[in-house]
């Protein structure tokens, strides 16, 4: 009796899984299709970035790092140029509004204090009799005194008149209230030439008239010397115009300026 033979069972995967694999295919398609769709949080993925670069020190050369790395997060590949990226949205970088904010009121802080020192050495100043021999002046920087050039000095000398040292004395005063500060002695003339054989320019005269008057402070007050400094301004920098006598006689000046405890000095 001859052998049976044995059946072989059909190659290949049964029908049914052929089946669920291509549901399966389809799914995973629309799936992708809906993330492709959906927009990324700006705000979240910044606060990521943030995160990244204050605990792990990355990212921290900014859009040329993250430029020339690739981010990788669920689904989310090769995120090139994040700054750029946040910066298409419309938003506007908080670091960078925060910096503004910062700026101006620090700018607003710095005038209000001059202000008020200014208006301190306007009070000082009016309990004595020299109101009118000095001008008053503020920035954000500092609170300056001038003194004119004339009353402090003969023509083309350094040399302080005696008639205006208690003038100095009295801005001496004013000074060691605030010896803590920075104070900065300036000496200023106008454009005329000179030349003589002591002062071969208004560069040398008013180099010499700024470090009589730091002399005679470092001689006569408490001041530490190390918190002043002096120097020669020449006719660099006029107050008035110097075609005319009246400007010119403006020019000649010591400007003496006490700067405040948020100067950049």
């Amino acid at each position: 009796m001859a052998k049976r033979k044995e059946e072989e069972p059909p190659k290949g995967a049964p029908a049914w899984q052929s089946t669920f694999a291509d549901l399966m295919n389809l799914l995973l398609c629309f799936f992708v299709l809906l993330f492709s769709m959906s927009t990324v949080d700006a705000e979240k993925l910044q606060a990521v970035a943030a995160s990244f670069s204050q605990t792990f020190s990355v990212f921290q050369a900014g859009a040329t790092a993250i430029g020339d790395g690739i981010l990788i997060s669920n689904g989310v590949s090769q995120l090139n140029e994040l700054d750029k990226y946040i910066n298409s949205t419309g938003k506007v970088q908080e670091s960078e509004v925060d910096s503004e904010d910062f700026m101006k009121e620090f700018e607003q802080a710095s005038m209000n204090e001059s202000e008020m020192l200014a208006e301190k050495v306007s009070e000082a100043l009016d309990e004595s009799e020299y109101e009118g021999d000095i001008d008053i002046d503020f920035t954000t920087q500092y609170v300056s005194l001038t003194l004119n050039g004339a009353f402090l000095f003969d023509s083309g000398k350094a040399e302080i008149k005696e008639e205006a040292k208690p003038v100095l004395d009295k801005v001496g005063q004013i000074l060691t209230r605030y010896a803590s500060s920075t104070i900065e002695i300036e000496g200023h003339t106008d454009n005329v030439p000179i030349s003589n054989s002591k002062f071969p320019n208004n560069d040398v005269l008013s180099s010499y008239r700024a470090l009589a008057v730091f002399d005679y402070f470092r001689e006569t007050t408490a001041i530490d010397p190390a918190t002043m400094k002096h120097s020669g301004r020449g006719d660099y920098v006029p107050v008035a115009d110097n075609a005319t006598a009246e400007g010119r006689a403006k020019n000649r000046r010591v400007e003496i300026k006490i700067y405040t405890s948020l100067s950049d000095y």
